[in-house]
C-alpha cells in the first residue's frame, strides 16, 4: 500500500520553509528535509507522513504490559508501532525502533482494516499504538482506530503526550485508553534529557482527564539521581492528585541502562517502593511498580478498606475480588477503571504475529 500521505497540520513561513504543527517541536523544513521524528517530511512544499501503513512489527501482549492495570484487566492487546520519535530521550528503552532511520525497520505492511480484522480474529479486546509514539503517525493511527471501532475493538495509545492542541483533540476522539509517560517533573530534565518541554505534557494530561472520556494511566520511569529525589516525587504526585485526581493509576517503572544513558545503574526495587509510598502518602489510590518482581506493587488494593481486589504476579492475575459492578466485596467501594464483569485470561504470553490482507 502507499506509504506517503498528505497531512494537514502545517503552514508555510515567510522564508518559504514549511513548519510542521503536529507537535510543539515545530520543525521548520525545506523540500527534501525530514523532521526530528524522521517520518514526517517536506515534499512539494507540504508536510507528508512517509510511513503510512508500515509497521515495525505486531505482537499480542497482555494489556498490563502497556501498562494499563484498570482497563479490561487480563485481556490481550494487539500491539504495534512504526519508526521514529518526536522526542530525543537519552535513556530510550525502545531505541532500535524509535531512533531507527532504516526503512527495513518497517518490514510489515498493513491497512487499518487488516489490523482491525487481525485483532478480531485473534480475540483481542483492544489494539495498542506503542513501541514508539503514535503522535508521529497521527493519520495512520486515527484510521486504524476508526477501523477497530467498527469491529468493536478498543484502542489504546502509549504516548509521551508531546502534541499540539488541535491534532491532540482529533487524535483522542478515537482513543479509549492511554498511558502517558510522564518522564520527570522538572523542565531541566525534559530539556536536557529528552529535548522537549514539561509544560506541553502537563497540558496533555489535563486535557485528557478533564476534556475527554479516555481512560488515563501514567507511567514514570525512575532513573537514579535524575528524577528520583523525594522532592521531585512529592511535587509530581501532589500535582497529579490536585490537577488530575486521586483515581488516576500511576506506574513507577524501573530504568535499565540503554541507548545514550549507560552510565546509570538500574533502578532498585527499594527506590520504586519508596516512590510508591510517597505517592500513596500524597493521596493517590492506585500506585504500581513495574519492570521488577513486586507482588504488592502489582496488586490493586481497595483504597477504603485495604482489601486485595486484583492480585497479580507480573502480568498474571492470581485473584480477582471485584464484583460485577467493579466494587470491593468487603466495603462496597468502587474501584476506578473500565472493567468487564470478570477478567481476561491471556496471562503473560507475548506472541509475535505477521499480518496479511486476510488478517492473521
Amino acid at each position: 500500500m502507499e506509504t506517503t500521505v498528505k497531512t494537514k497540520y502545517w503552514h508555510t513561513l515567510d522564508d518559504g520553509r514549511v513548519q510542521c504543527d503536529l507537535c510543539p517541536r515545530e520543525c521548520k523544513l525545506k523540500n527534501g528535509q525530514r523532521g526530528l521524528c524522521f517520518v514526517r517530511a517536506c515534499e512539494e512544499d507540504q508536510i507528508v507522513l512517509t510511513t503510512y501503513g508500515r509497521s515495525s512489527g505486531f505482537c499480542i501482549d497482555p494489556v498490563e504490559k502497556k501498562p494499563l492495570n484498570h482497563f479490561y484487566p487480563g485481556t490481550s492487546v494487539l500491539s504495534f508501532g512504526t519508526a521514529g520519535c518526536n522526542l530525543a530521550c537519552k535513556f530510550c528503552q525502545n531505541w532500535d525502533i524509535s531512533k531507527s532511520r532504516q526503512m527495513d525497520t518497517l518490514a510489515d505492511s498493513a491497512s487499518p482494516e487488516t489490523i482491525a480484522l487481525a485483532a478480531k480474529n485473534a480475540n483481542c479486546r483492544s489494539i495498542a499504538f506503542t513501541y514508539n509514539d503514535p503522535v508521529i503517525f497521527h493519520e495512520y493511527a486515527i484510521d486504524v482506530a476508526a477501523a477497530c471501532h467498527e469491529n468493536d475493538i478498543k484502542t489504546i495509545a502509549v504516548s509521551a503526550g508531546y502534541v499540539c492542541p488541535e491534532p491532540r483533540a482529533e487524535f483522542y476522539k478515537g482513543i479509549d485508553a492511554v498511558n502517558i509517560d510522564l518522564k520527570a517533573f522538572t523542565e531541566d530534565f525534559y530539556h536536557r534529557i529528552t529535548g522537549s518541554h514539561l509544560g506541553a505534557v502537563l497540558e496533555t494530561l489535563s486535557y485528557i482527564k478533564h476534556e475527554t472520556d479516555v481512560w488515563l494511566e501514567i507511567t514514570n520511569l525512575v532513573i537514579p539521581d535524575e528524577n528520583d529525589s523525594d522532592k521531585e516525587l512529592n511535587q509530581m504526585t501532589e500535582w497529579i492528585v490536585s490537577e488530575l485526581g486521586p483515581d488516576v493509576p500511576l506506574h513507577f517503572s524501573a530504568f535499565h541502562p540503554d541507548w545514550k544513558m549507560r552510565d546509570k545503574p538500574k533502578t532498585s526495587l527499594q527506590s520504586l517502593q519508596r516512590a510508591r509510598s510517597i505517592a500513596i502518602m500524597n493521596g493517590l489510590k492506585y500506585v504500581y511498580t513495574g519492570n521488577v518482581h513486586d507482588r504488592e506493587g502489582d496488586t490493586t488494593f481497595c483504597y477504603e478498606c485495604g482489601g486485595e481486589l486484583i492480585v497479580r504476579d507480573w502480568y498474571e492475575i492470581k485473584e480477582w475480588s471485584l464484583d460485577q459492578a467493579g466494587k470491593c466485596p468487603t466495603c462496597n467501594s468502587t474501584c476506578a477503571g473500565v472493567f468487564d464483569s470478570g477478567h481476561g485470561n491471556w496471562g503473560s504470553k507475548r506472541v509475535p504475529i505477521q499480518l496479511n490482507q486476510g488478517g492473521l
